[in-house]
């Protein structure tokens, strides 16, 4: 699908103006362990310089290993930059904010019918169907 990158960057948009999203390795596997039924979706990105990290590359496993267990659609994303121009200065604007990883919450228990998400959905549906269990999305320009 491609339109995938332009409906991820939607849906991070809609999402952090719902406060519905919620950035970081450690506070997205903290949130999945309190609440998992309200995750309705899954970023992991980094760059190249990333690829070393070996605690990274372990966090990124479990977090892929608890969405897949939890039917929680998950893509990576290649582009740290984009992602972090698209959602902005943290509220610490001091410390760089970890956008490794990234969660959709579903506001209030509700099933969120935002048209992002349900193209985000169906283009990970897609993917599984030829063994792309977590597809590399491109953000746009």
């Amino acid at each position: 699908m491609q339109g995938a990158g332009k409906a991820l960057h939607e849906l991070l948009v809609s999402a952090q103006r719902r406060s519905c999203l919620t950035a970081g390795v450690y506070e997205s596997a903290k949130l999945m362990n309190v609440d998992p039924d309200n995750v309705a979706f899954c970023v992991l990105a980094m760059d190249e310089e990333d690829e070393g990290d070996i605690a990274l590359q372990i966090h990124f496993t479990l977090i892929q290993a608890f969405c897949c267990e939890n039917d929680i659609d998950i893509v990576r994303l290649n582009d740290t930059p984009k992602l972090a121009k698209i959602l902005g200065p943290g509220e610490e604007a001091g410390e760089p904010r970890d956008l490794h990883c990234i969660l959709i919450m579903n506001p209030n228990g509700d099933a969120w019918k935002d048209p992002a998400l349900e193209k985000l959905n169906l283009f990970c549906e897609e993917s599984r169907k030829v063994n792309d269990w977590v597809p590399t999305i491109t953000l746009p320009e």
